[in-house]
């Protein structure tokens, strides 16, 4: 087993990389226009993902990215089944979590990249 590295996060629109290691797609919904034989998805994550009400909360609102981290971490917490299978195939080799949202900085796929590198620290 090697040692763990932390995840990298990749828009599902790039074109896959041998680097990548497993592809997991930390998306509810399936990405528009996008094939899943081109996406080259190893594991489609869904329930990590943050909850269809914290979407509707959100909304994409800059004012609300802070509360919407709070609110992401702590349904992280909530869900350590989801967050140990991620920690555990990071520890076995390259992870890339992959999602399709525009705004690259402000997404929930970067919220779980930093919460999963903090945990792999540990």
């Amino acid at each position: 087993m090697s040692a763990a590295v932390a995840p990298r996060c990749k828009r599902v629109y790039e074109p896959p990389a041998d680097e990548d290691g497993m592809r997991v797609l930390v998306e509810r919904l399936w990405p528009r226009g996008v094939r899943k034989a081109d996406a080259a998805i190893d594991l489609w994550a869904k329930e990590i993902a943050p909850s269809a009400a914290l979407r509707r909360w959100f909304d994409h609102d800059p004012a609300r990215w802070g509360g919407f981290v709070e609110r992401y971490r702590a349904e992280l917490e909530a869900n350590p089944a989801a967050v140990d299978a991620l920690l555990r195939h990071a520890r076995q080799g390259p992870l890339t979590l992959v999602y399709a949202a525009c705004d690259e900085p402000g997404n929930s796929a970067r919220v779980l990249c930093d919460y999963l590198a903090e945990r792999l620290a540990h």
